[in-house]
């Protein structure tokens, strides 16, 4: 079973992901310049979503980090353990459990590892109980080194446990969203969540904000700024796309069903408020989407609709890209079911501030965002899923 999420949102001037120069990102599609959000910036606000309204607790989400040994080290000083000899433990059990580098300098890991809460209690938990064995390779490996042999491997009850700790630990965000570990491949997992990059439905401009700032200190008799810049921006309507395949979520989630459903309630959530953070305090382009479509479909392949906006939207006399946006992708998901024989079951629900679309019968379903969710979760089903 497939969910799917189309959504329509304009943003006020803004400057919500930059590029390496500081410009608002962009692409070509249909030939024009499109404004752009990469899909990562979106996966980011929907994760930090989750923490901030609390849809999700602790213990199912996870953390993406370069600095893990540190955190475990503090978890064990917070049990009593020497500091010093905490690390050390932990880098050798990462180093040779895991085949995870660590950087001399500052301890830090090669790459970000994204870890559940459980997975990191579990490694936790093993440093606790295997802490002498961890301990002691330490020096034995100074042994060995002076007799020119090859260094000592981690305890066989050791290696077992490892091998069964990192399963994900049941942890929402890295069940949607993957995880891939190049030195470990057995402990990668295969995100139930495709999210694409939002592009503008409209061709765009970018524009440059000249700002000054005053020294309030400055001696009267001295006048002028006392710095000076510009910052790119541009405003733009976009279509955003997302997808979660129910049955591989399950999977990743060792078969709750129950908090897959809440996974997918608090993904629609927020993939309605979750707004990036970039340059918000000073363009506070705080807009919610003015439509979402959210589709439920079995045995399905997933259907991207931007090729609604490969001819780019234009205002027409009275000006207002949204409503034109919104009608040219029903418009184009009516023609795709008729083209491809796509049956939908009257599994579609949406969402619309546009007192117009409530109108039109090709509207299906306009209703409040919170129906429209209980609607979703309600019509999910795992009955075809592998178990």
């Amino acid at each position: 079973m497939l969910v799917e999420i189309h959504i329509i949102q304009s943003f006020a001037p803004s400057n919500l992901n930059r590029d390496d120069t500081g410009a608002p990102k962009d692409c070509f599609f249909g030939g024009v310049r499109r404004a752009r959000i990469s899909s990562q910036c979106i996966k980011r606000a929907i994760r930090e979503y989750f923490k901030s309204r609390l849809l999700i607790s602790q213990e199912n989400l996870a953390t993406r980090t370069k600095h893990i040994v540190d955190e475990i080290t503090k978890r064990l000083k917070e049990k009593g353990k020497d500091e010093q000899k905490a690390r050390e433990v932990v880098k050798k059990m990462l180093a040779k459990g895991y085949n995870i580098a660590v950087q001399e300098d500052k301890d830090d890991t090669q790459y970000l590892l994204f870890i559940g809460e459980k997975e990191i209690c579990r490694l936790v938990e093993l440093c606790l109980e295997h802490w002498d064995a961890l301990l002691s390779i330490q020096e034995s490996e100074k042994e060995e080194k002076k007799k020119g042999k090859k260094k000592g491997n981690l305890p066989d009850e050791v290696e077992k446990a490892l091998k069964d700790i990192l399963d994900g630990g049941k942890a929402c965000d890295l069940a949607l969203f993957g995880r891939m570990l190049a030195d470990k491949p057995e402990n990668n997992i295969v995100a139930a969540c495709q999210v694409a990059h939002a592009i503008s439905t409209h061709r765009v401009s970018m524009e440059f904000d000249f700002y000054t700032a005053v020294d309030d200190l400055n001696p009267k008799e001295e006048t002028g700024a006392g710095m000076m810049g510009t910052v790119e921006f541009n405003s733009a309507c976009y279509y955003r796309y997302a997808n979660i395949d129910l049955c591989q979520l399950k999977k990743n989630l060792d078969g709750d069903e129950e908090l897959a459903k809440k996974t997918v309630e608090a993904f629609i959530k927020a993939s309605a408020f979750a707004v990036p953070t970039g340059k918000q305090n000073s363009f506070a382009a705080n807009n919610p989407p003015d439509f979402i479509l959210a589709t439920i479909r079995k045995n399905a392949l997933p259907l991207n609709l931007a090729n609604a906006f490969e001819k780019p939207v234009t205002p027409d006399k009275d000006g207002g890209l949204v409503t034109k946006s919104v009608n040219s992708l029903l418009d184009y998901w009516t023609r795709l079911k008729n083209a491809y024989n796509i049956q939908d079951d009257g599994n579609i629900f949406s969402c619309s501030t546009l007192e117009t679309m409530r109108e039109q019968p090709k509207c299906p379903n306009p209703s409040t965002i919170e129906d429209m969710v209980k609607s979703v979760v309600g019509k999910l089903a795992f009955d075809d899923c592998k178990s």
